[in-house]
């Protein structure tokens, strides 16, 4: 039987482990990429020419974006030999919404990718409650054993609160210069997605099964 290509389910006792700093270096590595290069962009293009053709400094940034999301992923698959789905999700749209960005040489459509991958989260997530299941539980289960009604509380906690990054990311680049934009998209949105997970504590408490006692 052949090995999957995605990650393994996190209760999958096959899994294999990847160094949990590596793991949020891979994952926080291509925004740090994206910030660094939007942020000395003219410095880049001065000491590396070629990257001139490729437009202002936002558009460097989209091209080295793409190419450490790229860096990334392969990087995934060559410490595990699976590949990470919600990474792979994004890096879909990074691609598609990066290459338009580049292609058409506006940055309308990097700027909408974060509102895509969010929504698509949130009506994922939401959808998934209205069929009666609880996406949620699929991919925390290895870390949490909650209660039928805690997973559906917690799923529909998540779905809106993807939607509403979607919303503030749509309100910061309609509204804010594109360099307002790029800190929030790396400094503003790690901070609130930590304080809004540590809000989940008292549910996740609450619904907790406890599997000491007999049935």
């Amino acid at each position: 039987m052949s090995k999957p290509i995605l990650e393994r389910d996190p209760a999958d006792p096959h899994k294999p482990e990847v160094n949990p700093a590596l793991k949020l270096a891979l994952e926080l590595g291509p925004l740090m990429v994206f910030f660094f290069a939007n942020l000395r962009g003219a410095w880049l293009i001065e000491r590396f020419p070629a990257l001139g053709h490729v437009g202002q400094p936002i558009f460097v940034a989209t091209a080295l974006f793409m190419v450490a999301t790229g860096v990334a992923l392969a990087a995934s698959w060559l410490l595990t030999r699976t590949i990470p789905i919600m990474p792979l999700v994004s890096a879909v749209v990074v691609f598609v919404f990066g290459g338009l960005t580049l292609w058409l040489n506006d940055d309308l459509f990097i700027k909408m990718k974060p509102t895509i991958v969010n929504a698509l989260f949130g009506f994922t997530l939401l959808g998934g409650l209205a069929f009666g299941k609880s996406l949620l539980g699929y991919v925390f289960e290895a870390a949490f054993r909650l209660d039928a009604e805690g997973w559906r509380k917690l799923t529909l906690r998540w779905g809106l609160f993807f939607l509403f990054l979607a919303v503030v990311n749509e309100v910061v680049w309609r509204h804010f210069s594109t360099d307002t934009w790029v800190a929030f998209k790396v400094w503003g949105i790690m901070p609130i997605t930590l304080v809004f997970t540590l809000l989940q504590m008292p549910l996740i408490m609450r619904h907790t099964v406890d599997e000491t006692i007999p049935k």
